[in-house]
């Protein structure tokens, strides 16, 4: 791997020394240093798109198969240090060491779902008539900006990277500024796999460079971020309606809890939709809806409790802890800011969030009863708070699910089939789980959402839609003139 001290940025096949403004990347954990470079320049953000551009004729006309042999070389290379990457990945975002294993084994999982749905979402179809041939294929966008999120640094930024470098297209890629020692680790799996200089190219540095990045002349721009992010990046292509723009942007996730016979499943399923990753996925419930009766009572006691047993400790921890820290200590600062705000707008802690230790990201995981509040906020908190609304009836509770801009994901515990049908109608959401936890995403199916979660672009399994376009075809081999000629023209 690249000397973490002395290579920042993949340009044209190369790693080279970052002539920007200095920064470092810290284990949330501790505040260790774990990676320290420097900001891209402008003269090497452009560096990098002349490398994309330039590479792009060979790349694409490559035909599909040879672009998957590098591809499946990339995932060898991957499968075979799969360790080395989980560490990296707990060292650098905190998670526990079995979540970290979870997203190498998606990194690679990744891979052949992709193949399969370039395949079959964008293979040609052509029909022949006696002179013509008719058809549909499928041409890559060209350079495309990927622009990563920290939560998940592997896994999210490949399911943009590989699609895109299946349909032919190259890339600039620009991690999150919180986790860029995995952005490089990965980058050089791909030097290794034997990629062609040029076909991917990565900047290292904060939204600067991404902003800079977006200026450059690009076909196309992937991103996984918050809504605010994702409306500052629309706003900037107001001018360019060519540029494709595929915006995944989070939700304020309601699960709602109705009749359930087994209560435990209901609260483990609940504990995985609040607080996994530390409340750090864009599928996480934001907001628990429990009916006003004895059994949700009973089901609020249960998870109360659950929630205080909750294993919060660092990745090296025995037993493994459940969650590990959130980013970074500012990160952790902001949410307890934001906890309060609930609080002063008339929330009711039941279980304050609070800084576990000083100087870190750790936060032990928070329940906020909102049900008293009148237009509470909107507002997704990235971290192990949940909200609770207490509803009257079912009809209440849909309500109550669809009092959000957004629109990712909103789930159902019940064991009412004629309720789910009903939940599944009325809400307004790209994903919909019943007697799952919200977090479960499959890499096998669309993910994206409705509202200000998403701008119709889902990824997933549907990542090859916005990575290639169609091109409609008319072709006769031989030039004839037809045998019946319309009116008014002499040759």
């Amino acid at each position: 791997m690249p000397d973490k001290k002395t290579t920042h940025h993949y340009l044209d096949g190369r790693w080279i020394k970052g002539q920007g403004e200095p920064f470092v990347s810290r284990n949330p954990a501790d505040n260790r240093v774990i990676w320290e470079g420097a900001s891209a320049t402008v003269a090497e953000i452009v560096s990098a798109c002349d490398a994309a551009r330039n590479a792009l004729k060979h790349w694409s006309s490559l035909d599909f198969c040879a672009r998957v042999e590098h591809i499946l070389r990339f995932g060898k290379r991957v499968e075979s240090h799969k360790d080395e990457l989980a560490l990296l990945i707990s060292l650098e975002t905190g998670k526990p060491r079995w979540e970290s294993m979870t997203e190498v084994a998606a990194v690679v999982g990744k891979i052949a779902l992709s193949i399969k749905a370039y395949q079959e979402r964008t293979s040609d179809v052509c029909t022949q008539t006696s002179d013509t041939k008719s058809g549909i294929r499928y041409k890559p966008q060209g350079v495309v900006a990927v622009l990563g999120p920290f939560n998940f640094p592997a896994h999210l930024s490949n399911g943009h990277i590989v699609p895109a470098l299946l349909a032919g297209n190259t890339v600039v890629y620009k991690p999150s500024e919180l986790a860029p020692a995995v952005a490089q680790w990965i980058i050089q799996c791909w030097h290794d796999s034997g990629l062609p200089a040029g076909v991917i190219n990565v900047i290292q540095g904060p939204a600067a460079s991404a902003k800079t990045l977006l200026k450059q002349d690009i076909q196309a721009v992937y991103f996984t971020g918050s809504y605010h992010a994702g409306l500052q990046i629309h706003r900037s292509f107001s001018d360019k309606p060519n540029v494709l723009l595929a915006l995944e942007m989070g939700g304020n996730n309601a699960l709602v809890i109705d009749h359930v016979d087994d209560t435990k499943a209901a609260v483990y399923h609940t504990l995985l939709s609040s607080f996994i990753t530390a409340g750090q996925r864009c599928t996480s419930a934001r907001r628990v809806l429990i009916a006003k009766n004895a059994a949700g009572d009973q089901f609020l006691e249960c998870f109360i409790n659950a929630t205080k047993k909750i294993k919060v400790g660092v990745f090296t921890s025995e037993p493994e802890p459940f969650m590990g820290p959130v980013i970074s200590h500012t990160h952790a600062k902001a949410h307890l800011d934001a906890q309060q705000a609930l609080v002063q707008a008339g929330g009711n802690p039941l279980i304050p969030m609070t800084l576990i230790k000083p100087n870190t990201g750790f936060l032990s995981p928070g329940i906020i009863d909102m049900s008293l509040v009148k237009n509470p906020s909107d507002e997704e908190i990235f971290a192990p708070c949940v909200q609770i609304y207490r509803y009257d009836d079912f009809d209440n509770a849909l309500e109550l699910a669809n009092q959000t801009r957004f629109g990712l994901i909103a789930g159902l515990l019940s064991n009412d089939p004629a309720h789910y049908q009903r939940f599944y109608h009325a809400v307004r959401t790209g994903l919909v789980h019943w007697n799952k936890p919200t977090t479960g995403a499959a890499s096998s199916l669309p993910f994206g959402g409705t509202g200000q979660s998403g701008n119709h672009r889902p990824s997933g399994y549907f990542a090859a839609d916005y990575c290639a376009y169609p091109v409609a075809i008319q072709e006769q081999p031989l030039l004839t003139l037809p045998e019946q000629r319309l009116p008014g023209i002499e040759l």
